[in-house]
């Protein structure tokens, strides 16, 4: 056990805990005999935004397996049902899975993300429309209590406390072990449309209609938050599903390299980077050129897993280039009818010149049985911003409120901004989750940063 400084991805909030290597459920128990008044958390690759794997002057369980045995990685060549220990990462699993023809049925736009985290923060992807978020698409999962005893959990078996797990930011316990049904793939290649669209209009009419949006199994568009006038919202919307052998042009191809895959991280960000130097202006210039280089007409071609699913991944530790400032990811999500709310949020960041590097914008699908599964029917906005930014505070401030009006929430995997009462008016199931969640863990044990920013556990001090 060593005591660390650590941040979540966006380096803001640094705090200082007890971290111990947590990988199998009898160093968790051995490890949990230690702990303190402030309790424990589980850590994955720490790629949440903000503090939901810290906990400052207490425990942290970090369980990352970097190279997992046979026993800990089990893919049924029929099914494609994987059964995974919980520290393995999606990068592990598509090494050893794509090669096989099976691939995550839910990625988010990284691939360094464990199993236990991608079950905590019930991650979606780019096709949430039509397959929804990752506990849709578990068999169960094995869940070790605060109490030492590993249960399983399934959408039949507990499955108020399967559903209180899954997107329940590791307040529940810690993910041992999952079975993941996988989806079937051909090759390794991914068929992309391409299309660049002029203005907030333009995007909403390209993706709003089911008929149309639905025929692709993924669909995101990225939005530039600078452009303003008759420019405003304009965006580049990539659509796309997996492609099958006959898209290979090369007929040898067909049967042997089909599904070859090697992703590379290919740079490495300096370590160390001045504060500013991603800013309006730097990210004007970016945001014309990215806008511009897409094509004018619709365009379909193929793209590798990687430069499709996860580009940033290219990059080693692309988080520094913000400087020692850190920055703000913030995600929200409006009920589909509220186009208004959505524009006059794109208005309001437009006019404030607040400069986002990613801005990505989603239609989300139906919401599944999780209490504090983030996505539901509706638009998501993703942005991240310099911490540092001037007036920052004040506009997400004025930005929730519109989002919460409108009925809608904020995503707790990214956030480190919100109030805990936000988290009441945008989950109103919270209370539900919160009931099921002390039945798990009568002791408090699980208790995070940000558990008590938001009041998740001790709720005597929600606002």
């Amino acid at each position: 056990m060593t005591q660390r400084r650590l941040s979540g991805w966006g380096r803001t909030a640094w705090t200082v805990a007890d971290v111990v290597e947590a990988t199998d459920p009898m160093s968790v128990v051995a490890a949990l005999s230690t702990s303190g008044p402030r309790g424990a958390i589980a850590r994955g690759l720490g790629r949440s935004y903000g503090a939901a794997a810290q906990n400052a002057g207490g425990l942290v369980l970090v369980n990352h397996l970097e190279d997992p045995s046979a026993a800990e990685f089990l893919l049924d060549a029929d099914t494609g049902v994987l059964e995974v220990a919980a520290g393995v990462s999606l990068d592990e699993i598509l090494r050893r899975s794509v090669p096989r023809g099976w691939f995550v049925p839910v990625t988010p736009g990284t691939r360094f993300v464990t199993v236990g985290g991608a079950i905590a923060s019930d991650i979606h992807g780019k096709n949430h429309h039509v397959d929804g978020s990752f506990g849709q698409h578990l068999e169960w999962l094995d869940l070790l209590l605060s109490s030492g005893e590993v249960v399983r959990l399934s959408p039949s078996e507990q499955r108020d406390w399967f559903w209180a797990t899954v997107g329940g930011m590791g307040l529940t316990g810690v993910v041992v072990r999952a079975a993941i049904r996988l989806i079937p793939i051909e090759t390794a290649k991914v068929t992309v449309e391409t299309e660049r669209l002029g203005d907030f209009d333009a995007v909403c009419a390209a993706m709003a209609d089911p008929a149309a949006d639905d025929q692709y199994r993924y669909s995101v568009c990225w939005v530039d938050l600078l452009a303003r006038g008759a420019s405003m919202g304009r965006g580049v919307l990539t659509r796309g599903d997996h492609a099958p052998r006959s898209a290979l042009s090369n007929g040898a191809q067909r049967t042997e390299g089909a599904l070859d895959y090697d992703p590379k991280v290919r740079i490495a960000a300096p370590p160390w980077m001045p504060n500013g130097v991603l800013n309006k202006w730097s990210i004007k210039a970016f945001n014309e050129a990215w806008f511009r280089k897409a094509p004018s007409r619709r365009h379909v071609g193929l793209e590798s897993i990687a430069a499709f699913f996860h580009p940033l991944d290219v990059v080693r530790n692309w988080n520094t280039m913000y400087g020692s400032q850190g920055f703000i990811q913030y995600q929200f999500i409006v009920p589909l009818e509220r186009t208004d709310v959505l524009r006059a949020v794109i208005e309001r960041f437009s006019s404030a010149g607040v400069a986002s590097f990613l801005a990505v914008l989603k239609r989300m699908g139906a919401q599944n049985d999780a209490p504090m599964s983030f996505p539901t029917k509706g638009w998501t906005l993703t942005l991240d911003m310099a911490a540092g930014a001037v007036g920052l505070p004040r506009l997400l401030a004025e930005v929730d409120e519109m989002v919460l009006d409108a009925g809608g929430r904020h995503y707790l995997a990214k956030d480190s901004h919100v109030s805990p009462s936000a988290v009441r008016r945008g989950y109103p199931r919270f209370d539900e989750w919160l009931s099921v969640r002390d039945q798990m863990d009568p002791r408090g044990l699980w208790r995070s940063d940000l558990a008590r920013r938001l009041s998740l556990v001790d709720t005597g001090n929600a606002e």
